[in-house]
């Protein structure tokens, strides 16, 4: 229930930022990005917020006008913060991060800050625990 939880709360943080997404939402456990107005690629996307701690997958999208391993979207699940202890907050941070990562993509300062704010939401919520 938190990992569908998590996926809505970004997904509409994504789209209050004027993210497209595929479906436009989520009623499942990830969140597919159409990248496309946004004049970016699957595959840059995932190299840019990879930059700045985040995983994501570059994805397909219905009606695909690039090769498979470029793409024009990308996905994003929440099984992986919600296992670490994240919960609907942190999702809405998260989506904000990765919204202000592709409003940022020349701007190396502004990329190492939130790189920087990423491994703090990390280490408050470790992998393991001691």
């Amino acid at each position: 229930q938190n990992v569908v939880s998590n996926a809505k709360v970004m997904a509409e943080t994504l789209l209050s930022k004027g993210i497209d997404l595929v479906s436009g939402g989520t009623d499942n456990h990830m969140v597919l990005v159409d990248l496309t107005k946004l004049n970016i690629t699957g595959k840059d996307a995932e190299e840019l917020l990879s930059k700045v701690g985040i995983t994501v997958n570059k994805n397909s999208i219905p009606f695909e006008t690039r090769s498979p391993v470029i793409t024009s979207g990308i996905r994003i699940g929440t099984p992986a913060v919600t296992t670490r202890g994240m919960k609907e907050a942190e999702a809405k941070t998260i989506g904000n991060f990765i919204a202000d990562s592709l409003d940022n993509i020349s701007n190396e300062d502004k990329l190492k800050e939130i790189g920087n704010k990423v491994n703090e939401l990390c280490r408050a919520f470790p992998l393991y625990r001691k």
